[in-house]
């Protein structure tokens, strides 16, 4: 919040001699008569209208404070502005295919990873980042930027439906590495979860590891699982959803592959937790100086302080011609 023209509320001084002017005047403005004592009315009590009198003396000072602030004009302020600061450039590549439905999470793989993603998002202010969403193929869910909101809400709306379902690892990577290679930041990371192994798309997974290793790129692979056994979705003869107990089966020799080749981590999560690990890690990266261009917008904000004036003025005009009204 700022004002557009803070010097006008220098004309707020004009209300201490106003407010002097009705302390020492005011009964000169109602009639009088003398008297030769006035110890009988000593112990009476203003009635209810004298405190009313008042009280509209202080509607009316109010409203004029209102005034003369509006015509300094409240704004909300926003513009574009350019800074230098540090940061890296990170692709998160999250796994959507069916199997993340599995509930050895809480309260499944999918949305525990969603929620996640979104506060990894949320505590990287200075960082290019982008999502690639993967199931039977991928998809660039938002390119690389700064703008922690979009980045958060997109993720907060991701779903199976948007993609066939199956597990392309070698197609999510691969689109991961075209949105971050043309990066400024020196330190370039993708961040890969999924919880099976590469059975779709066209692009082996080791393949696009060694692409991703030309171009000095890590990759921090995630291996999303519980240890033993969890409850799958299955598609029953109705077509309905129902969960089976099988087997955990993720490609860890794969994952490891892609993460030995690149310079980065393999991680087994079977919880949330361990996910802290892959946030240390990755603040711990190498920064990169950047040009950040952040934009703003001014736009006037004293709609609500119109309304109380014009709540003033009504309330004043009430109050005078019914409770204070006089007889000419």
């Amino acid at each position: 919040m700022q004002l557009a023209h803070p010097k006008y509320l220098w004309f707020l001084l004009v209300l201490i001699p106003y407010i002097v002017w009705y302390v020492y005047h005011r009964h000169k403005d109602y009639a009088s008569v003398g008297l030769s004592t006035t110890r009988p009315f000593l112990n009476l009590r203003p009635t209810s209208k004298i405190i009313l009198l008042h009280a509209m003396f202080g509607l009316r000072v109010l409203l004029i404070a209102t005034l003369i602030v509006i015509m300094a004009r409240p704004q909300i302020h926003d513009k574009w502005s350019t800074v230098r600061t540090e940061g890296t450039d990170i692709v998160l590549a999250l796994d959507i295919s069916s199997s993340m439905l599995s509930r050895d999470f809480s309260p499944n793989r999918f949305e525990a990873a969603k929620k996640v993603a979104s506060q990894f998002v949320a505590g990287r202010e200075n960082d290019n980042i982008g999502l690639v969403i993967f199931a039977g193929e991928s998809l660039t869910g938002v390119p690389m930027t700064t703008d922690n909101a979009i980045l958060t809400n997109y993720i907060n709306s991701v779903n199976m439906d948007m993609l066939k379902d199956g597990t392309a690892v070698g197609d999510g990577l691969a689109t991961s590495i075209n949105r971050i290679k043309e990066g400024k930041a020196v330190s370039k990371s993708i961040i890969l979860l999924t919880d099976g192994s590469n059975n779709a798309g066209v692009v082996d997974p080791v393949t696009a590891a060694e692409i991703a290793k030309k171009h000095g790129i890590k990759v921090y692979t995630i291996g999303v699982g519980t240890n033993g056994t969890a409850p799958y979705p299955t598609q029953n003869a109705y077509g309905g959803i129902t969960y089976t107990q099988l087997p955990v089966v993720i490609d860890e020799a794969t994952l490891r592959t892609i993460a030995r080749t690149t310079g980065g981590e393999y991680f087994r999560a079977t919880d949330e937790t361990v996910l802290a690990q892959i946030f240390k890690q990755i603040d711990a990266l190498q920064k990169t100086e950047m040009d950040v261009r952040n934009f703003s917008h001014t736009e006037d904000d004293y709609t609500m302080l119109a309304f109380i004036a014009l709540g003033l003025i009504l309330c004043e005009l009430i109050v005078r011609n019914t409770l204070l009204r006089t007889i000419p």
